[in-house]
């Protein structure tokens, strides 16, 4: 199965809500699929965004299974609730990429023209808050991303945001799901997909 099948499977699986439907086309129709993570760092390079998804969400299930995860915080959230944090944390990212070319010696030590990855962000709306804000438009009315799923997404990003450290810290100790989705992003980011694996 390739991570564009896994991600739908999990998707069509568990999202229910009105409006997933439509956000899945979105999906489809956007760059998500072929997108990397990053410019250089987890995920650089084509897919590598579908698979960081598919990484955190694997990530975030064994996290809230561990028995002290749910003794310290009383975690218990639908399979709905996690793919969806999970899965479409990261969709700030769609259509933020695009390659370029740069000079650079190959082995034999002549100059090439090598592509790379960089950012062209077309709506400059933040990180963590541009997702809550792509989201919010398809998941809206009674089927919109609770409190709780909308603050885990703008807060996934943790201390290593440029937000106030106070702020950042007051969001996680009031959504524990913020501060597990911190934790399953990182764990994907730093250890599943750093930049030298």
């Amino acid at each position: 199965m390739t991570p564009k099948e896994e991600f739908i499977s999990i998707y069509t699986e568990n999202i229910k809500r009105g409006g997933a439907d439509k956000l899945l086309e979105y999906l489809k129709k956007s760059d998500f699929f072929t997108a990397p993570s990053s410019t250089r760092f987890h995920g650089s390079y084509e897919g590598g965004l579908v698979q960081h998804s598919l990484n955190v969400y694997h990530c975030l299930k064994d996290y809230l299974s561990r028995p002290r995860t749910k003794e310290l915080y009383g975690m218990d959230y639908s399979e709905e609730t996690i793919a969806i944090v999970a899965l479409l944390h990261d969709v700030c990212k769609i259509n933020f990429y695009t390659v370029d070319y740069r000079n650079k010696k190959n082995d034999e030590g002549v100059w090439e023209k090598v592509p790379y990855y960089t950012i062209n962000d077309t709506l400059p709306y933040g990180h963590g808050e541009k997702s809550v804000y792509i989201l919010s438009g398809f998941f809206y009315g009674d089927d919109r991303l609770t409190r709780e799923e909308a603050f885990a997404i703008r807060y996934h990003m943790g201390f290593s945001g440029i937000e106030d450290k106070n702020v950042i810290g007051k969001a996680l100790e009031m959504y524990p799901l913020a501060l597990a989705l911190n934790v399953a992003d990182m764990e994907a980011s730093y250890y599943l997909e750093g930049s030298s694996k």
